[in-house]
């Protein structure tokens, strides 16, 4: 059973997935967020999806025995302090995620940048009292009867390590083969690519390229290699599941026409995580200026996007 939970087609940042297997229920970067944009504050809708998002997670978080962390930012790693603004997060959430659980994470004593550290090393000082174990993944395999979680080196989050590194998670049944690649763009970077390629999962959740920053913070250049390895992707792997940052585009589709052209021709699939769920695509941040065009906040709403940031994130807003 693979069971994506959260993600941008769901109206939010996230790629948490929950995966069931004969020997070991797994939940994967349990995360989940709203970003900036558009100098506006998220709309109620988006709220509303953080808020079902948050819930579903901690639903399938009873389920799970394993917990898997690619990197600490926080679309991937629920943070154990209350925050309503960006994370819908708390320390009770967090419990409800890790309490008991054997957390296979990533390492913040090597190949992590400073800010990964930080919030990596504070996890695991507010979670300890309550996890079962915490062990670094790098690079590690797992073996749970006959069911092998085995986690790549870090590879890079995007183009180059400015971001930090991530950790690829393929899960293992038989001659059956899951993989999700968080953050990796695209990817963007050759080298994961071929990780990839080599790995030859069956089923790929794969996060794209963040075209929405297109020679802002990456330049397109990079943005245009993370599209034609999706290609490469979708030629060699039977069902891709399209997450994360190109979601955040509201030209999506027509950036990856390529990628879905070249799935057609192959007979494979391309689909969102909202549309392997079964569900519909709620694109909600790309669609915000409109969202607040069309169905303007009530005033209590505004009234709460004014007040100092720490007692936003103390208050859950009025929806």
């Amino acid at each position: 059973m693979v069971a994506p939970l959260a993600d941008e087609s769901f109206g939010v940042r996230s790629m948490c997935t929950y995966v069931e297997t004969p020997d070991v229920r797994i939940l994967v970067d349990p995360g989940v967020s709203l970003g900036p944009r558009f100098a506006l504050a998220p709309h109620p809708n988006e709220y509303r999806a953080l808020m079902e998002s948050r819930s579903r997670i901690e639903e399938f978080a009873d389920r799970a025995e394993v917990v898997t962390i690619s990197h600490y930012h926080f679309d991937h790693a629920s943070p154990a302090y209350t925050d309503y603004v960006w994370h819908w997060s708390s320390l009770g959430s967090a419990k409800r995620i890790y309490q008991r659980k054997l957390v296979l994470a990533k390492d913040i004593q090597n190949r992590i940048n400073p800010s990964q550290r930080r919030r990596g090393w504070l996890l695991r000082r507010t979670t300890e009292a309550f996890t079962k174990e915490v062990r670094p993944a790098d690079g590690r395999a797992f073996d749970f009867g006959g069911t092998r979680l085995n986690f790549s080196e870090p590879v890079f989050h995007g183009e180059d390590a400015s971001l930090g590194w991530v950790l690829m998670l393929s899960i293992i049944v038989g001659d059956k083969k899951v993989m999700h690649a968080s953050d990796v763009q695209g990817p963007i970077f050759d080298e994961t690519l071929k990780i990839i390629l080599d790995e030859a999962p069956d089923l790929l959740i794969v996060g794209g390229p963040p075209s929405y920053l297109s020679d802002f913070m990456v330049e397109e250049k990079m943005i245009q290699r993370g599209l034609k390895n999706l290609v490469t992707l979708v030629e060699n792997v039977p069902t891709v599941v399209l997450a994360h940052h190109l979601l955040r585009d509201g030209n999506w589709m027509k950036l990856a026409k390529p990628a879905f052209d070249a799935a057609e021709t192959v007979g494979h699939r391309l689909v969102t995580p909202a549309e392997f769920a079964g569900r519909r695509n709620n694109l909600l941040e790309s669609r915000r200026q409109e969202l607040y065009n069309s169905e303007p906040p009530p005033e209590a709403f505004m009234k709460w996007t004014k007040l100092p940031v720490l007692k936003r994130q103390e208050t859950a807003p009025p929806l």
